[in-house]
């Protein structure tokens, strides 16, 4: 597997822990309490092995950015939650970020 796919698995189980984490209401709820740690294991784990040659900055900004932009979406579908414009526009300029980095940077290219 390479370093992109691992990252994007990181991304994932990322995303799944804290997903699980608002349900294991801190950590009174069995199941999702496993699902936070077994998610944010594998995660760390994941990211490690991408860094093996994604570099640190670039591999941490399109984990982050695009973890926080997923929560996000799905804090809106399963939690009902609200986001104003601001939210918005900050999560856009996120993932606006995120293209910018994989589509021009010279910096994530190997």
């Amino acid at each position: 597997m390479n370093a992109w796919s691992y990252l994007a698995l990181a991304i994932v189980a990322e995303v799944i822990a804290t997903s699980a984490l608002k349900a294991a209401n801190g950590f009174s709820q069995m199941v999702p309490s496993l699902v936070v740690i077994a998610g944010y294991g594998t995660a760390f784990y994941c990211l490690g092995l991408a860094l093996r040659s994604v570099p640190l900055g670039v591999a941490y900004a399109i984990w982050s950015g695009a973890g926080t932009a997923l929560i996000a979406l799905i804090g809106v579908v399963l939690y009902k939650q609200k986001l104003d414009p601001a939210a918005m526009l900050g999560i856009g300029l996120i993932v606006a970020g995120v293209l910018v980095l994989n589509l021009f940077s010279q910096s994530s290219a190997h």
